[in-house]
């Protein structure tokens, strides 16, 4: 065991950031458990770009991708958060955490259960309070987002995003075909509606049937192009390997949100304040 009251998160991405930032806000040791090859649209705020570039840093904390869990300490006593590509928590038995929060996002469990340690928490659908974990955290946006729910579950996935500046699916991009991601434009740029953030190196026809120039070994570039004005606030990273239909960038119509496109977003702030008070109210009075 690395440490007594060590929590461990599965899950890096950006929603997931704002449930580690609260926490290792106050005070709680945690190992951030991603995959290989984590798909983060706000990388800019998200813990798992260290699975990429050795260290990520968010606001003012920084993650540090560790090989082996044994390395955790030693980056939880720097005042660092560690990062571990450990994708079926195969180091969770080993290390008897104190608590399992699933922030993975997928809208489905991945195998995150109750026997894991003696608190779990979910987050968002696809997860039964009380029987798959002790607790869910809402996280759809809206009247009940940050709900803690102690039975049941929480809202079914509508696949619409929440509206933001009026835009809901229109604010969202996803891969008009399979292949690999050539950024052009950059978190946090201005664009307008129509104009190519990033093109897809692509060997089969886009869903629009446009492509352009020559993608290389008798391959196309399929262009990606801005569904909205605004501002660039998530694009997957450069040289990707997307698959078509993948959520590949999102635009947040309000321009004077620039800024913002590196700082932890409202939603997920409020997720994680959810997770705090849980832990809080599970932990600290045993």
């Amino acid at each position: 065991m690395i440490y007594d009251g060590l929590i461990i998160i599965r899950g890096g991405g950006d929603l997931a950031t704002g449930t580690i930032y609260r926490l290792w806000k106050s005070g709680f040791r945690l190992l951030v458990l991603e995959t290989e090859n984590p798909a983060a649209i706000r990388r800019a705020v998200a813990v798992s770009e260290a699975v990429f570039q050795g260290t990520a840093q968010v606001e003012d904390m920084t993650a540090v991708l560790i090989r082996t869990a044994e390395e955790a300490g030693r980056v939880i006593d720097a005042g660092q958060i560690p990062v571990l590509a450990d994708p079926k928590g195969e180091c969770i038995s080993r290390l008897r955490p104190a608590a399992v929060i699933d922030a993975i996002l997928a809208k489905r469990n991945l195998g995150t259960h109750r026997g894991m340690a003696p608190l779990t928490v979910a987050l968002g659908p696809g997860f039964t309070a009380g029987e798959d974990v002790d607790y869910v955290v809402e996280t759809k946006r809206g009247h009940q987002l940050g709900r803690i729910i102690r039975e049941g579950q929480a809202i079914p996935n509508t696949g619409i995003p929440g509206l933001i500046g009026g835009y809901g699916a229109e604010r969202v991009i996803h891969a008009p075909a399979s292949g690999t991601l050539r950024a052009i434009r950059r978190i946090g740029d201005l664009v307008t509606v129509g104009e190519i953030i990033a093109e897809i190196e692509s060997r089969e026809p886009a869903e629009n049937g446009k492509m352009t120039g020559n993608g290389g070994q008798d391959g196309m570039r399929v262009p990606v192009t801005a569904s909205l004005a605004g501002v660039l606030r998530g694009l997957i990273r450069d040289g990707y390997p997307v698959k078509k239909g993948l959520k590949i960038a999102d635009i947040d119509p309000r321009k004077e949100e620039q800024k913002n496109c590196f700082t932890i977003s409202d939603k997920s702030r409020s997720i994680g304040g959810s997770v705090l008070e849980i832990l809080c109210a599970e932990l600290l009075n045993r």
